[in-house]
């Protein structure tokens, strides 16, 4: 036989297999995978000494209970909010402190400027436009990420992670996607572009590739300001005190388990349309409980992930902090752009519950979702620059009693800010992954056109039934 022959017939071969791996049965691959570890299993019993009868049987009493088919999500869904809580409370302090002191070098540094005799634009410019925007992002997103990230790095070196990747294996695999996601959507929630980097550890491109672009459906702690603010002047108004925190919480913990439904679905049908392919197999032996490497989490979770995506977030902050000062100072006609670009929006922002400013502040907020809020304040009460009330009671005052905001324009909130694009941080991650426009494009626009069909299907909905 020849060397082309034998090539010829290797490739034959290959082929052939490959058909016979997609008309096997799903329980059949699954039966293979036993087999394989039972075999291991043996070799190991026969290789390695244990001391003590009992030798393991902890790991297998908790993971009895932490994989059950019955509490095993329940569990992880109270992890979950226990890790949101103390996020969220536990950020709340260092995040008001540390804004502080941006903010007073940027009074000291503007009444530096002018003291030297510098032209008002310029001092706007730097200290009130580029400089207050990097400064909002830092305040707003280290405080989250350097309380999210140990605690999901703590989880992770105590080997409960790969758990929640069994747990949710069978729903991932049930939408063509890889039970590894579960991880990197995990990570999402602390910043999108983190969990984008995290799709590293699925091996499959294509389920690689639907993990990068689906990311965006969990919230990442940029959104969580808005939602919270949202929920508190919406929701919880609606309970007596002594449950309106649970009943706040308890909303944005619904929106949260949207954007995992969404991630489901979504991902069901990339699986069945561009990205089809058949699911790779999963097999995952859950490695035993070990104690957290206190280092490495200091490590993994500052340097290797706080640092790494604020660094991300701060360049993107700078020109986005200049386009706003820009649109907010620039006036045409005594009114500035801003103003002249909220109208414009207008239309398109009624007709999915939202308004023009809303939607302009979305707009000029691609860089970091953090400035949301102060964007939108700044362009209601045309001011210079973004600014912050200083309490929520203000707040309710102005949304709900000047600008007119109903529950429905709360729920189209929630669920834009939910589902719309990702952050240029995210986006330029997308492309830093895949190299590929075509998967940086569609996972920059799918989620907007999403947000905009699904805030104009329930915006029109309740109109129709008098409830907006």
């Amino acid at each position: 036989m020849t060397q082309q022959e034998s090539k010829i017939k290797a490739a034959d071969i290959i082929s052939r297999a490959d058909q016979i791996r997609r008309d096997l049965d799903e329980s059949l691959r699954q039966e293979i995978a036993r087999s394989i570890f039972d075999d291991a299993e043996k070799i190991a019993h026969l290789a390695i000494l244990k001391k003590g009868k009992r030798y393991g049987l902890l790991d297998q009493t908790i993971d009895r209970f932490l994989t059950s088919p019955i509490v095993g999500l329940p569990v992880m869904a109270v992890i979950l909010a226990v890790i949101f809580w103390i996020t969220i409370v536990g950020a709340n302090y260092p995040s008001k402190m540390i804004a502080a002191f941006l903010f007073f070098i940027e009074d000291q540094g503007s009444a530096l400027f002018s003291s030297l005799g510098a032209p008002w634009w310029m001092t706007g410019f730097i200290w009130h436009g580029v400089y207050r925007a990097l400064a909002w992002v830092i305040s707003v997103m280290l405080p989250p990420m350097a309380i999210f990230f140990p605690l999901f790095t703590i989880f992770e070196d105590l080997g409960y992670l790969p758990r929640v990747a069994f747990n949710l294996d069978r729903l991932f695999q049930k939408c063509g996607a890889h039970g590894k996601q579960s991880l990197t959507m995990a990570m999402g929630f602390g910043c999108n572009a983190a969990g984008i980097v995290a799709t590293r550890i699925i091996d499959s491109p294509r389920e690689r590739l639907i993990a990068i672009v689906t990311n965006n459906f969990v919230p990442c702690n940029g959104r969580f300001p808005t939602l919270i603010m949202l929920a508190t002047i919406f929701v919880s108004v609606n309970f007596p005190p002594q449950f309106a925190s649970l009943a706040a919480a308890g909303s944005v913990m619904a929106i949260v388990g949207l954007g995992i439904i969404v991630t489901l679905i979504v991902s069901a049908v990339l699986s069945k349309t561009i990205l089809k392919g058949e699911p790779s197999s999963f097999t995952l032996e859950l490695p035993p409980y070990r104690r957290p490497n206190v280092l490495r989490i200091i490590y993994t979770s500052f340097i290797d992930r706080t640092l790494f995506v604020l660094s991300r977030a701060a360049v993107m902050a700078v020109p986005a902090g200049a386009v706003i000062w820009l649109l907010s100072n620039i006036q045409i006609h005594g009114q500035s752009l801003a103003i002249w670009g909220a109208g414009a929006l207008d239309p398109l922002g009624r007709a999915i519950g939202l308004d023009g400013v809303i939607l302009l502040a979305y707009v000029i907020a691609i860089p970091a979702n953090e400035i949301v809020v102060p964007a939108i304040l700044m362009v209601y009460l045309n001011a210079g620059r973004m600014i912050e009330l200083e309490s929520m009671n203000e707040l309710q005052a102005l949304l709900v009693g000047q600008e007119g905001w109903t529950l429905l324009t709360a729920v189209c909130l929630m669920l834009f800010s939910l589902l719309h694009n990702p952050c240029s941080t995210a986006i330029w991650t997308i492309w830093k992954e895949t190299r590929s426009l075509k998967w940086t494009v569609l996972g920059t626009l799918m989620p907007l056109a999403i947000a905009f069909l699904v805030t104009f299907t329930v915006a029109q909905s309740a109109r129709l039934f008098g409830w907006g």
